[in-house]
């Protein structure tokens, strides 16, 4: 039988009031979290900066600096504090965020992700009961998402300080009943597939490798097969979506749509969505923020 084969698409946040793409350039980048800018490396972004310098340097309220590891140091300005909130209002539903300076660079938001939070509520929304497991769930944006839209929620990740971070942006954003589980993804999954237990939703945004709860190493590259195989395992084939996210692998989005066209069946390949996820740039570039595959069949309801 012949697969079908979904235009790629390209998709990033319109409605984003709290969070903008300053500038981009040299391997950094300038974005405003709220109302504090930060200036952070960024790999991809290879091309040259529109704005000097002497700009960024004004206009930064905290600067991270490498350390030469994967990790490092923020250059702060005294009114730069060690943390703060910002929110995303949608049309339907709102969400808020406390941020925070990692010795990571990150800040406990992927502000690409508005496009499939988006894409969560709704799919939730209309099934009115969904249950939903989110796998790597790290702090918790799609988490949100899925409870805002009426759904069961399991939220899993294997390290305990941001699945507290995840349950701390739950409260801000008056939601409750969340269930947290610190576990190793895969291994969950596993187990579940296992029990021959069925989810109506599932999200997973896996790093390129990492370590369990107890200090397992891991490789994704050598896994994900699997991975994806168990996850449809667990996937009600009637009523259900997916979300797939692989921006640490630098993956093309053929790679994400030929995992899911081998494991899923073929009725879900038609409401197939697959693309890269981008930031847009005041001067109108676009920064790659990873790529995607997603779809949902809401059945009957």
């Amino acid at each position: 039988m012949a697969y079908i084969c979904p235009m790629i698409q390209t998709l990033t946040p319109t409605h984003f009031k709290d969070y903008e793409l300053i500038d981009s350039g040299n391997g950094e980048k300038l974005e405003r979290f709220g109302k504090y800018v930060l200036w952070r490396p960024e790999p991809q972004a290879v091309w040259s900066p529109f704005l000097e310098e002497k700009e960024w340097r004004k206009r930064y309220h905290a600067r991270f600096i490498p350390d030469g590891s994967a990790s490092g140091n923020w250059d702060r300005k005294p009114e730069m504090p060690d943390q703060w909130f910002i929110r995303y209002q949608s049309q339907h539903y709102q969400l808020k965020f406390r941020l925070g300076l990692t010795r990571f660079k990150h800040v406990g938001i992927f502000p690409e992700q508005a496009v499939n939070w988006d894409f969560i509520q709704s799919c939730c929304f209309r099934m009115k009961d969904a249950k939903v497991l989110n796998l790597f769930a790290y702090t918790g944006g799609a988490s949100l998402a899925a409870k805002a839209g009426g759904a069961d929620v399991i939220h899993c990740d294997a390290i305990r300080q941001v699945v507290n971070w995840a349950n701390a942006n739950m409260e801000a954003s008056k939601l409750d009943n969340i269930r947290w589980l610190v576990e190793d993804a895969f291994k969950f999954v596993k187990r579940e597939a296992g029990r021959g237990r069925k989810y109506n939703g599932v999200i997973l945004d896996p790093p390129a490798w990492g370590h369990g709860p107890k200090g397992e190493k891991w490789k994704l590259e050598d896994m994900i097969n699997e991975l994806i195989a168990r996850v449809a395992d667990i996937l009600d084939p009637d009523r259900s979506f997916l979300v797939f996210n692989a921006y640490s692998l630098g993956y093309s989005p053929l790679i994400l749509q030929n995992l899911i066209q081998t494991h899923f069946p073929q009725p879900l390949h038609q409401r197939l969505e697959t693309g890269e996820l981008y930031l847009q740039e005041k001067s109108r570039r676009r920064l790659p923020a990873g790529v995607f595959v997603r779809f949902d069949q809401p059945g009957g309801a």
